[in-house]
Parts: C-alpha cells; structure tokens; sequence
C-alpha cells in the first residue's frame, strides 16, 4: 500500500469516528445491524442530541440500502407483547437534550434491504428534522455489538415478550 493511500484510509477513518451535526443537532455512537447474512430488514441506533435552543423532531430517515425507511418503536400490546410499529410523527429532540435511538426503543428502521450489511459496512443515511433540516451520517455495520453497548437503552420494556415478525434485527 502506497503513502498516499496508507494516509487516506487513516483520514477516511478519523473523519467516520467524528460525530456528524448541524444546526445544533450533533449524532453520536451511530451503528446499524442485521439479525443475519439473509436478512431482508436492519436497523441503525444512535444519541441525537440538541444543543439548540429550542426542541426539534426527527420526522424522516432515507438510504439506499433499504427500499424504505421508517422510523419505529416498540409498543406493549394488549397482551402484553412487545410489537414493533411506525412512528408517523417522528421523535421529539428536547432543547439542550437528547434522544437515544437504542434497541428495543426507538430506531431507524431499513425495509427492504438493497445489498448485504457485513460487519465493517459504511452505510450513508440522511435524518430530516423539522428544524435542523437533512444531516447525513455514515453508519458503521456492528454486529458484533452487545444490547446495551453504547447509546442508552430505552425504558418501558418492562417483562413483555418481543414479537418482531420477518421484520426486525435481533436484539
């Protein structure tokens, strides 16, 4: 490997470990997954903070890796059983905090998958706000990564079961 490339791959790679942001809303420990090699749906977890004056909302997730971006959460049923669904309205990002996409709470969830996700993968993914407006974040693939490694895990979860259907990563 030539000087050149040695040294761009060593600043392709400190600039991915750099927190994306804008307009005050700053992305952190961003990763995404796969329940496996097979699998036709992946999610990305992360920390979004606001450091704004003023709450924001993240409304939109897109990327070419999935047919189609949602964003979701996990909602207890009737029965007691954890369900996975849109959330429509998006997530609110409370002024001078911040929010954690974490699994088993809320995340962005890929529908769809358009290629493979392998341990290693960078994949490109924009989050709309309704403030902030569109930040791009290149997302590492972990697979290796245990639950409640990084970010923070969501509360609520409670004793019910998990029911993810064809559509979820394991958590």
């Amino acid at each position: 490997m030539s000087i050149k490339t040695t040294l761009f791959a060593a600043v392709a790679a400190t600039l991915t470990a750099i927190p994306a942001f804008a307009a005050g809303i700053t992305i952190n420990d961003p990763y995404a997954r796969v329940s496996s090699m097979m699998a036709k749906s992946g999610a990305a977890f992360m920390v979004i903070e606001n450091a704004a004056g003023a709450d924001d909302r993240l409304v939109a997730a897109s990327s070419d890796v999935a047919e189609k971006v949602e964003l979701h959460t996990h909602k207890e049923d009737d029965m007691g059983v954890m369900r996975m669904i849109e959330v429509e309205e998006g997530f609110v990002i409370p002024a001078g905090g911040s929010h954690a996409l974490a699994r088993g709470g809320d995340h962005v969830m890929f529908l769809g998958l358009t290629r493979e996700l392998d341990h290693g993968d960078m994949v490109d993914v924009t989050l709309t706000f309704e403030q902030a407006g569109d930040v791009t974040v290149q997302i590492p693939v972990d697979l290796e990564r245990k639950p409640m490694h990084g970010g923070q895990m969501q509360h609520g979860m409670g004793d019910g079961h998990m029911n993810h259907g064809d559509m979820a990563p394991s958590n």
